[in-house]
């Protein structure tokens, strides 16, 4: 029997629009969004499907919102795949969250209010301390990290904070010192700097304040030990009880994301043949795990259509 691995995707997948497909042709879907909806107190599945944009592009409104057409998408397709299969889960930042949905270990309204809470606190750490972030192309990691070293000072640091692909590493940092990193990871060879859209410098240390509300939030949530494990992204190891996930989380907001070592971990957790199913909008996971482990089965679910397609052939 083939095993599964399920992707959860983070920020900056989110678009207007988004679920919409879903909700109107999936009972499970509806139900999804509408649960979310009454958690939150807030009509986010109107937010996702209708806009405005810049509104939803809010860190408070973006995380829950990629975080509920995950959720849905695998509302509806779960039982297809067989609980039986599934050997793992990892999600991308605040996919992390959703990979916990998919194990059990949180419901899907659960999770929207700590991802909620999660994106309130990053906004106001990004406000107390201005930070931003930089994705370098072209250069490894490790001269990345010595870029940063070199350039950061004690008062203003740039760091390592998404471990991406072999050749694809975010910086992120008080502005000064990214800017000074990015001139030097150019010069050591990389291909492109791009300056991200973000409102903070998140997973480095500037999000420091915000980490400890996080663990008080995390210790208040329902959090049950999770089926199957689920790799988490500061530490790519296999996160199998609720007390450590529940930390784990929490160093999330300021650690790096090694989003390589959790694929070549989960990769190896599936086997030969395993199949990685990336649920949510976008298929960026389904990317990266390609140019991380290029053998890779993956397939990404976000649409109506591409979940139909998942349905009929499983």
């Amino acid at each position: 029997m083939v095993s599964t691995i399920w992707l959860c995707p983070g920020q900056g997948a989110q678009q207007v629009g988004m679920g919409k497909d879903l909700a109107e042709q999936f009972p499970a879907a509806r139900a999804v969004f509408d649960s979310i909806d009454a958690a939150l107190a807030t009509p986010l599945s109107t937010l996702m499907f209708a806009g405005p944009e810049e509104d939803l592009t809010a860190t408070q409104n973006a995380q829950p919102a990629i975080l509920a057409h995950t959720a849905a998408v695998f509302a509806i397709v779960r039982d297809r795949v067989g609980a039986g299969t599934v050997v793992a889960a990892a999600g991308h930042s605040l996919g992390e969250y959703t990979a916990y949905v998919t194990a059990g270990a949180l419901s899907a309204s659960e999770a929207a209010k700590l991802v909620r809470r999660r994106g309130e606190l990053m906004q106001k750490a990004g406000e107390e301390r201005p930070g931003t972030m930089a994705a370098v192309l072209g250069l490894a990691t490790k001269d990345v990290e010595a870029a940063c070293e070199e350039t950061s000072q004690q008062a203003s640091i740039a760091v390592v904070a998404n471990i991406n692909a072999p050749d694809q590493t975010v910086i992120s940092g008080d502005p000064d010192a990214v800017t000074r990193a990015g001139e030097a990871c150019k010069k050591r060879g990389a291909k492109r700097v791009i300056a991200l859209k973000v409102s903070g410098a998140f997973h480095s240390p500037l999000m420091g304040s915000a980490k400890n509300h996080l663990q008080l939030a995390l210790e208040r949530a329902a959090f049950r030990d999770p089926a199957f494990p689920v790799v988490a992204n500061a530490t790519a190891e296999s996160v199998k009880d609720a007390a450590r996930a529940r930390r784990l989380l929490s160093d999330q907001l300021t650690a790096a994301v090694r989003w390589v070592e959790c694929m070549q971990h989960a990769a190896r957790m599936g086997g030969e043949g395993a199949r990685f199913v990336e649920i949510g909008p976008g298929a960026v996971l389904a990317g990266l795990l390609k140019r991380i482990v290029p053998e890779a089965n993956v397939v990404s679910l976000g649409t109506a259509a591409e979940v139909t397609k998942f349905m009929e052939a499983a």
